[in-house]
């Protein structure tokens, strides 16, 4: 299958990049390369790109996509390895950093990668295929406990609790093996009247799943100041999220880079020592425009958060 993901808020997104053509730019979650090619396409032949993604797919798209380019570097990883791998390419800070952060529309298109509920498949999810891990192995292997923290907190399900019940009550019968295995648990236990008023039953339950396995909201909490650090002054960090848990781990982030003064607010002066390391460039977030929500249904809960490094 051909790797169709359309980006969302091309312009903004690289327009708050502001590129410098000889500037070094990263693309933490390159895809099938549709940010790339525009951020490409604004540099000199002493610009440098790196697009970094863990889904082989993606890497082989967006290699074809930017083969035209010379002074590209695709890296087969995680984003929270940007560090070592810019390291390891002899780069110690870039003018740079995008993220599109969630599942691309090829993983959720392509049956066989097990991402969507609505077609039948293996309980898979990986983003990264070199893991043992599945879906498969969360859903019959944790506990009822686990999968009920895991749909509570990462699918903010209010019905989380009769689903982990469910699921492992239908588990002690039979391995539950199929996406459409899953999604019949998942209507069994939530009541129908309910099912009548809400979208697909089985959203949020599987967002908190692939979440959960590819350890998404952990990442991006646990890398987000690296990226700040590596970014030279005047550099930008510009991050697309897609749903609320990570848009909260955005925004509080980029508001602790800010302000992370610790000092009690009555203290007449900062006593803490701890030094602003840039700015908020938006206060609020940027939404995609009504035209390109319309023609893209799936950019309607994007939000890009920018954050600028301090000058020197």
């Amino acid at each position: 299958m051909e790797f169709k993901h359309k980006p969302v808020m091309l312009n903004e997104t690289v327009d708050n990049l502001c590129i410098k053509p000889e500037g070094t730019y990263v693309d933490g979650t390159l895809g099938g390369g549709g940010h790339a090619y525009e951020v490409v396409k604004r540099l000199s032949p002493q610009g440098r790109f790196i697009g970094i993604d863990q889904d082989a797919d993606a890497i082989r798209a967006a290699g074809q996509k930017l083969a035209e380019f010379g002074n590209v570097t695709l890296i087969r990883s995680n984003y929270c390895n940007i560090k070592e791998e810019l390291m390891g390419n002899h780069v110690s800070c870039v003018d740079g950093i995008l993220l599109d952060l969630g599942v691309s529309s090829y993983q959720l298109d392509t049956p066989e990668r097990g991402f969507s509920y609505m077609a039948d498949a293996p309980l898979d999810m990986r983003m990264d295929k070199r893991s043992d891990l599945t879906a498969g192995d969360i859903i019959n292997g944790y506990s009822e406990a686990e999968l009920y923290r895991v749909i509570r907190d990462y699918g903010e399900e209010k019905f989380a609790k009769n689903i982990a019940k469910h699921i492992v009550a239908a588990r002690a019968d039979k391995e539950i093996k199929t996406t459409f295995e899953l999604v019949d648990v998942i209507r069994a236990a939530i009541p129908m009247k309910v099912q009548k008023t809400m979208g697909h039953p089985a959203k949020q339950t599987f967002q908190a799943i692939r979440i959960e396995l590819n350890r998404e909201l952990d990442v991006l909490r646990d890398t987000l100041d690296t990226m700040i650090d590596l970014l030279s002054p005047g550099g930008r960090l510009c991050i697309i999220t897609f749903h609320s848990l990570e848009d909260r781990i955005v925004k509080a982030g980029f508001k602790r880079n800010e302000d992370p003064c610790t000092c009690p607010r009555d203290f007449p002066v900062c006593v803490c020592g701890k030094v602003s390391r840039g700015r908020v460039i938006t206060k609020k977030p940027i939404l995609p425009s009504e035209e390109e929500m319309n023609e893209n249904p799936r950019s309607k809960s994007a939000k890009l958060r920018v954050f600028e490094k301090t000058q020197e």
